[in-house]
């Protein structure tokens, strides 16, 4: 990582000792590392720019001021976010000692609006699954990738993360890795389960062929290593051009789908949050707003005085 202008060394030495806590400690994903990074570049800048050569001498006044100017041109989200990426390090800064408070404890946070997650209706699911070509190894494959993707409602890193001994086909389970490297098992229906299958002893050894090193990887580029998270979308953004008349669907989309359909059929709340691997229970309610929506749709359209 490169760094625009010269830090003062206790600056330097300060924020490489948060990266280290954030890689080693947290265990977060390389993004978001390159996200907290961005963040304190872009608030270094403006203290020293203010003549603050130190965090010890920034107030919460500093915090607000440097908060006020980027609410010109800045969304309330990457406002929210940098804000919180400052509370979490002067939290770490007060922990180690090298601040008394923490300044950004108390900036308030831009409300935002809460959107409702995107998702699929099952006619959309049913042709999007079967759009593969599985007379194809790489075709084989995409068939499997979808299938799981909706089927387990994982994230996207953590699909691409999957090794083959994190599987247990006889189980119709997976072991994923989530944010914090937290484990979880998440559940593989037939069809998922119909897919993986076939794609693992009929594609999978050929696609292996093309590369050396350890049998690992679920998920196979055509030269035979780990599918990446940006290739799973254009993956998807194929199949959605074949499709005529479908709306964008990305990784998220079906994991929004999975939940959302959950629901849909009666799940528990604390079920869906344990699949998705969600710390809070908040963060999965927000699918209990898209079910509502869709029952008065139903409601609406069923009931002959509605």
């Amino acid at each position: 990582m490169e760094q625009p202008l010269v830090w003062p060394p206790m600056i330097d030495h300060q924020v490489d000792l948060y990266m280290q806590y954030l890689a080693v400690e947290k265990r977060v994903s390389h993004h978001t590392l390159d996200h907290y990074y961005s963040d304190l570049e872009q608030f270094i800048a403006f203290m020293l720019g203010e003549g603050r050569t130190s965090f010890a001498d920034i107030t919460h006044l500093d915090v607000r001021t440097f908060v006020g100017r980027m609410a010109r041109d800045r969304a309330k989200k990457t406002i929210a976010r940098k804000v919180s990426a400052l509370r979490s390090f002067f939290t770490f800064l007060r922990r180690e000692g090298f601040v008394e408070k923490n300044p950004a404890k108390d900036v308030h946070l831009p409300k935002l609006e809460r959107r409702l997650p995107n998702f699929l209706y099952l006619d959309a699911v049913e042709r999007l699954m079967n759009a593969p070509d599985t007379s194809t190894l790489l075709g084989l494959r995409d068939k499997a990738l979808l299938e799981l993707l909706y089927a387990s409602g994982v994230r996207v890193s953590e699909c691409v993360g999957l090794d083959r001994s994190d599987l247990d086909l006889d189980l119709g389970a997976a072991l994923v890795y989530g944010k914090g490297a937290k484990e979880r098992y998440v559940l593989l229906g037939s069809s998922a389960l119909s897919a993986l299958r076939r794609y693992l002893s009929e594609a999978w050894p050929l696609l292996r062929q093309q590369a050396d090193g350890e049998d690992r990887p679920v998920f196979l580029n055509h030269k035979g290593t780990r599918l990446s998270d940006r290739s799973v979308r254009r993956i998807l953004d194929k199949y959605v051009v074949q499709l005529a008349g479908m709306q964008k669907v990305s990784p998220h989309t079906l994991r929004h789908t999975f939940a959302t359909h959950l629901l849909d059929h009666g799940a528990d709340l604390r079920v869906v949050q344990e699949l998705l691997g969600h710390a809070s229970l908040s963060s999965t309610q927000i699918y209990t707003h898209t079910t509502r929506e869709h029952l008065e749709r139903v409601y609406t359209k069923a009931h002959p005085r509605a």
